[in-house]
């Protein structure tokens, strides 16, 4: 058994800016694990269990779910997984998140970079749009996504300012093709894999 920590990148960028199709393609060229923070309290919102109804309230007011369960959540997925690179996609989102981070996994794992996908509000909106016609969930829609994007500038574009103090941000224009996205992406993975 190694001893070496997980590695980390966390994935940020508005609703809509691309982060999980990206997630996919580094899933399947570099073999990381991809832990969604918001498919992970979706799931476990619809397990009955204790914490569901209050993540429904949150989700639905478009609101940032408390850290100390999407940390929960987040800890008991690594722990279960035999491959120990992540990248964890929508988290951080706030600074009460990074706290809750830092506090329960600084000397945990290793936070490699963090994978900024930044694209215009109105391009986010249309993929969002168009993405909310065959997706099932009850955020895809113009109401919820005006809360997000107001979520979205308040409370993460500071956690990805605290990150470019630190020289972890790796920028990515996100208004273009996916392959041609994945052309950075690629770059930045293999920077933090040397």
């Amino acid at each position: 058994m190694s001893s070496q920590m997980p590695v980390v990148a966390f994935v940020l960028g508005g609703p809509g800016a691309g982060k999980g199709t990206q997630c996919e393609k580094i899933v399947e060229t570099f073999g990381f694990v991809h832990l969604s923070a918001g498919e992970l309290l979706r799931q476990e919102r619809d397990s009955g269990s204790k914490d569901g109804n209050l993540i429904q309230d949150y989700i639905k007011e478009g609101k940032i779910v408390p850290v100390a369960i999407t940390i929960s959540l987040l800890q008991k997925a690594m722990k279960n997984s035999p491959v120990k690179r992540f990248l964890v996609d929508g988290f951080p989102r706030n600074e009460d998140n990074l706290q809750g981070w830092s506090e329960r996994m600084d000397g945990i794992v290793d936070v490699k970079c963090v994978l900024f996908f930044d694209c215009p509000e109105e391009e986010c909106i249309r993929r969002i749009v168009e993405r909310g016609k065959t997706s099932g969930r009850t955020d895809d829609n113009i109401d919820s996504l005006r809360k997000r994007f107001k979520t979205y500038k308040e409370q993460t574009m500071p956690i990805i300012k605290y990150y470019e103090k630190l020289n972890l941000v790796k920028t990515i224009p996100a208004a273009r093709t996916p392959d041609e996205i994945f052309e950075d992406v690629k770059e930045a993975i293999n920077a933090i894999l040397e």
